[in-house]
Parts: structure tokens; C-alpha cells; sequence
């Protein structure tokens, strides 16, 4: 929108370097351009401002396919006006010469033009394509089907548009259709996690099932190393039972000889000291056999002298005393 401002009756326009600016005055064209500044009345002056610049028309409509499914078409087309004058005599793009404001709409005609332009030559090439397809290679057969569409449109020039560009984002079935079709895709998809969970669960069976056996096959081997442990050690122990045994008959045959011969010697000696007992009897016998009745009674005092308790004292009475005299003087042996 151009800026005007008043001035004492007159104004002043001052448009902006993507706007063409176009003033009759009294019919006759006395500027014409883009990003004009200049003076002018307001009574005699009669202004149109047609934008130059590249605009995007975003435009969403709905079309039928081959099997007669709904689909909705989500485009932009990207235009621009290349030639003004011509735009300028078949749109409105007069403006107020007071506020600079378009009088009417010519930017609503162009992209009503563009929309059905575009929206028909989208519904013909959709009207010969089944779902499945337009869905799938629908978008680039749709913009190459409006971008050359459009660039054969006569009416376009014939207004000063020019088409730069056309895009299309989507075709979007009703979303009961595409709920429909994301089904088995979604059923497709759930089978493969579902697998890969398989897959997932067999795999960790697979390796629990090796833990395990790995877990049982040390258990075997310990099993099987205590038993030989135990076996090694009931060996050991028989050994050593064995060794024992055999060290205490050992021992035991050393103290029966010892004991044999401690018999022996004891015997031997307890025969030869009795022999020598015997023979001292004998002599002693022998002795007393050839000797007197006076040297036996000798004798016998003797041994009996030997054998009598030791007498440290002996205490005389006169009583006994009296009567060992008077027998004695009576010539009598005195009591035993």
C-alpha cells in the first residue's frame, strides 16, 4: 500500500520499490513505474498500485479419483505479475488517492483465477488415476499436470501473471479411507516387531538355555572333581590307615620280641640264681651235715643273735636279778 500524505490540498505518494505505480491526470498517464515519488491533486489524479513482487497462493480443494474415493489437495502456487499495465487494465487495482487503499480486490480475483485454473487441470489428471496410485505417485503427476496446465493457460498472460512455481505437499484420502489403508501397513509393521520380539525372546531362550547348560556342565565337573577329591582322599586315608597298621605291627612284633626276650633273660636269670641258691643250700647243708653238735649250737645262736629285733636297753629288777643268782648258784640253766 503506497503512503500518502496532504499537503495544503496537494499529496504526496511514495510507494515502495515492489510496488509499480501507475497516475492518469485528467487521462493522460503522467507516471508510470515502480517505487515513484511525486506530488499530485487529488481531484484530477487517478492512481493504481499493482505489487510486482513473487506472492505464494496456498490453496486446498478436493477432487475424485478413478474409483471415485474423495482425496484433498494441498498446493502453492507461486506467481508474480510481469506485466502491470496489462494488469492494471483488466483488474482493478485502483487505489483511494487520500489513504492509498485498494478500492477493490484484485488480489482475491488473481487467486481465484489461479485456484480454479490450478484446481482444474489437478481434477482432471486425478479423475483418471485409481487411489492406490494417486497416493502413491499422485503429487509429482498432479504439479507436472498444473505446472504445464497453467503455462498453456491463455487467460494468465492475457492478465500480466506469470507462473513461477507450483508445489504440491499432499493428497490426503477421507481420513476413514486412510485409516482403512493404514491398516495393513500398520498390521505389516506390527508382524515385524512382532517377529523381532520372537526373534528378541528366542534369542535370549537360546541363551539362557547356554547359560544353563554351561551352569549344569560346571555343576557335572565340580560334581565330578569332588568326587575324585573324595576318592583321592578315601585313598589317602586308606593309606595312611594301611601305613598306620602297618607301623603299629611293626611296633608291636619290636615289643613282643622285646618282651620275648625280657622273659628270656629273666627266666634264665631267675634259674640261674636259683640253681646258685640251690647250690649254696646244698653247701650249706653239707657244711652243717659234717660239722659238730657245739659249733651247730654256735651257729645257731648266731643266726638267732642275727635275727633278733636290735635291744637298745635292757632294765634289771632286783627281782630278777635275785632269782637268775639263785639259780645260777643252784646250779641251774636259767629260763629260755
Amino acid at each position: 500500500m503506497a503512503d500518502i500524505t496532504k499537503r495544503f490540498g496537494w499529496r504526496h505518494l511514495r510507494a515502495a520499490p515492489t510496488s509499480h505505480v501507475r497516475h492518469h491526470r485528467s487521462g493522460q498517464l503522467a507516471h508510470d513505474g515502480a517505487g515513484l515519488s511525486f506530488w499530485f491533486r487529488p481531484l484530477t489524479a487517478a492512481l493504481s498500485e499493482v505489487p510486482v513482487d513473487d506472492r505464494e497462493l496456498a490453496m486446498t480443494f478436493h477432487a475424485r479419483t478413478a474409483d471415485f474415493q474423495d482425496v484433498a489437495v494441498q498446493a502453492t502456487v507461486t506467481y508474480r505479475i510481469a506485466d502491470p499495465a496489462v494488469a492494471a487494465e483488466r483488474l482493478d487495482f485502483s487505489v483511494d488517492p487520500d489513504s492509498g487503499v485498494w478500492r477493490g480486490a484484485p488480489l482475491e480475483q488473481l487467486a481465484t483465477l489461479l485456484t480454479e485454473s490450478a484446481q482444474q487441470h489437478a481434477l482432471d489428471v486425478l479423475a483418471r488415476t485409481p487411489l492406490a496410485a494417486a497416493l502413491a505417485d499422485g503429487v509429482p503427476a498432479v504439479r507436472e499436470r498444473v505446472t504445464r496446465g497453467l503455462g498453456g493457460e491463455p487467460r494468465l498472460p492475457a492478465t500480466g501473471i506469470e507462473v513461477v512455481a507450483v508445489r504440491v505437499m499432499a493428497l490426503r484420502p477421507e481420513p476413514e479411507v486412510e485409516r482403512a489403508l493404514r491398516t495393513p501397513a500398520r498390521e505389516l509393521i506390527q508382524q515385524e516387531a512382532d517377529r523381532a520380539t520372537y526373534e528378541r525372546r528366542a534369542v535370549a531362550v537360546e541363551r539362557e538355555r547356554a547359560i544353563a547348560e554351561n551352569e549344569l556342565a560346571s555343576q557335572i565337573e565340580l560334581a565330578r572333581r569332588e568326587e575324585q577329591l573324595v576318592e583321592q582322599r578315601g585313598a589317602n586315608t586308606r593309606r595312611e590307615a594301611e601305613e598306620q597298621a602297618a607301623a603299629d605291627a611293626v611296633r608291636v612284633g619290636a615289643e613282643a620280641d622285646r618282651a620275648v626276650r625280657l622273659a628270656r633273660a629273666q627266666a634264665e636269670a631267675a634259674r640261674e640264681a636259683g640253681e646258685a641258691r640251690a647250690a649254696a643250700q646244698a653247701a650249706w647243708l653239707r657244711v652243717h651235715g659234717e660239722a659238730d653238735v657245739a659249733t651247730l649250737h654256735a651257729l645257731t645262736g648266731t643266726r638267732l643273735a642275727e635275727n633278733l629285733p636290735r635291744i637298745d636297753s635292757v632294765t634289771l629288777t632286783p627281782d630278777v636279778l635275785t632269782g637268775l643268782l639263785a639259780r645260777l648258784g643252784a646250779g641251774q640253766e636259767p629260763p629260755a
